[in-house]
């Protein structure tokens, strides 16, 4: 299956955008492209779903790679754009205790 990332920083917030499944191999593409931007030059790391709609268990420990580093500089995670079932499982797993839900309707330029 397919997995594609774009990224951009706009004042000083990376918007990570993902299209298709993230299982290891889309878990694997978010840390790579997450780990090209300085975190201390980031106030904040949007992680927008709205292309992918299904993560697996894997996929879920490479953002919990990305929340740990997150976790040791000041910087805020956002999930963006998330399908009910990932919402859902997000919960389940308490990664809202390290992230927020953005509900705002800025998107990333293609």
């Amino acid at each position: 299956m397919d997995f594609n990332i774009t990224s951009e920083v706009k004042d000083k917030n990376l918007i990570l955008k993902t299209d298709g499944y993230i299982n290891h191999f889309g878990g694997e593409r978010i840390v790579e492209e997450f780990s090209k931007y300085p975190i201390s030059s980031l106030d904040r790391v949007t992680l927008d779903f709205e292309n992918s709609k299904v993560i697996n268990s894997i996929g879920i420990s490479f953002l919990i790679e990305i929340i740990e580093t997150i976790n040791q500089n000041s910087c805020k995670l956002y999930f963006k754009n998330l399908d009910p079932t990932i919402e859902k499982t997000f919960n389940i797993m308490g990664l809202f205790q390290f992230a927020e839900k953005d509900d705002s309707s800025t998107s990333i330029t293609q």
